[in-house]
């Protein structure tokens, strides 16, 4: 499941790019082209945070 959503933003960048390649709508003062790679690292973030905390090797604390 982790590989899956890990592989989630790549394929979003990679292949969406070919979606997503025009200039209108402006968002945000953007190309769409350009807000798509700015949205997708802002969710490559959030899809990472949540295979942290959802990986078992996570739960367990500091063995110190």
């Amino acid at each position: 499941m982790k590989f899956v959503l890990a592989s989630l933003p790549f394929l979003a960048l990679i292949i969406g790019m070919f979606f997503a390649n025009r200039t209108n709508p402006m968002l945000l003062g953007m190309p769409f082209i350009m807000f798509w790679t700015v949205l997708w690292v802002v969710l490559s973030t959030v899809v990472m945070f949540i295979i942290y905390k959802t990986d078992p090797k996570n739960q367990r604390g500091d063995a110190e």
